[in-house]
């Protein structure tokens, strides 16, 4: 009768995620955009430096590193020049050599879509224009921030959307700019678009593949930052990018994993995720993600709510946050704990206090 029942709710899971209309949901389904960058084949039979360049596919973020070391200046500015798009997007190469390629590929691209990226002093550290394309920028200086953190978004995100004006808190652009300015600039953030996320609400949301595609790009994207010297972040998933840490949650490189609006994290308990870092979770009364079945069955569904307490995540005060998109909205207990978070602060009673963003930091408690 338990598996009648359960089967049933992940048939009013699917029907609420496919709306009933097959052929509207199967219109958005996504392609997930995986492999090397665009110029991949032109920089492997590049041999102006007299030697092999590290393959964009095989390459770890490490050597990566180690090659860029042994590079001068000119033999650097020569392959900006050439692969500025394989140069922005491997991972371990130069945080602010990956600016300077991705400034050149995004003003390339000659697409309206991508104006406001070409704008003067953007920090971009990934540009993919294949698909929908794919973003991550930085906000703050990598280099001297103590703390970093990486927003992860959920669906209908990508290069064109990710940092909508008409959306300022439900955007990954948004959410990183306001965790940010609750650090008072203490931090560096990281909106990070680098999966290509669900479009429209389809089978797709239901699904794992995209979060699957997605986890392994984001595991690499964090060992990258550490190959290139940067700490490990924490990091913060809204929606279905909660499905994608989730999965990459054995793999990725991070202090914390914040899960926030979350269908599940396709696992049954925070041990099922395999990780050293603190799992936080929030939701708040009015978001609507609380009418999702949270079941897995059948390759629908993303499992248990990470915020029941059987799960055995560290929960975030969210009652003042409304909507599936309010969580990072200025003056919410949600955003102070994640300031709290983000800047390492990991007690209780650091995530409740009103007054934590102004507080010295502390890491005061072990992983």
């Amino acid at each position: 009768m338990r598996r009648f029942g359960r089967a049933l709710v992940a048939a009013a899971l699917a029907t609420t995620m496919v709306g009933g209309t097959a052929g509207w949901a199967s219109g958005t389904s996504q392609r997930a955009v995986t492999g090397p960058p665009v110029g991949s084949a032109a920089w492997r039979a590049d041999d102006s430096l007299g030697r092999a360049l590290p393959d964009p596919a095989s390459a770890t973020p490490g050597e990566v590193a180690r090659f860029f070391a042994t590079l001068t200046p000119s033999q650097i500015e020569r392959l900006v020049r050439r692969h500025p798009l394989v140069v922005g997007n491997l991972d371990g190469a130069p945080i602010g050599l990956r600016y300077e390629a991705n400034s050149r590929a995004v003003r390339a691209e000659h697409n309206p879509r991508y104006t406001r990226l070409a704008e003067p002093g953007r920090q971009i550290l990934a540009f993919d224009p294949r698909g929908r394309g794919q973003v991550v920028e930085v906000y703050g200086d990598l280099a001297s921030a103590r703390h970093v953190s990486v927003v992860v978004p959920g669906a209908d995100i990508d290069a064109a959307t990710f940092d909508r004006v008409k959306d300022p808190y439900g955007t990954p652009a948004g959410m990183a700019g306001a965790l940010r300015a609750a650090t008072d600039g203490r931090t560096a953030v990281i909106a990070w678009v680098g999966y290509t996320t669900p479009a429209g609400i389809g089978l797709d949301v239901a699904t794992g593949d995209l979060a699957e595609a997605g986890a392994g790009r984001l595991a690499r994207f964090t060992r990258g930052l550490t190959a290139a010297g940067v700490g490990e972040p924490a990091l913060f998933c809204h929606s279905y990018g909660a499905v994608v840490c989730g999965l990459a949650a054995s793999e990725v490189n991070a202090t914390d994993i914040v899960v926030l609006g979350a269908p599940g994290m396709r696992a049954g308990h925070r041990a099922d995720l395999h990780t050293d870092a603190r799992v936080w979770a929030a939701k708040d009364p009015s978001d609507w993600i609380s009418k999702i079945p949270h079941v897995e069955i059948a390759g629908l569904g993303h499992g248990q709510d990470p915020t029941a307490p059987s799960f055995g995540a560290r929960r975030v005060p969210a009652e003042l946050a409304e909507g599936h998109a309010g969580y990072f909205v200025p003056g919410t207990d949600s955003l102070r704990a994640f300031a709290a978070i983000a800047q390492g602060r990991i007690t209780e009673r650091d995530i409740t206090r009103e007054d934590t963003a102004q507080e010295d930091i502390t890491q005061g408690e072990g992983r």
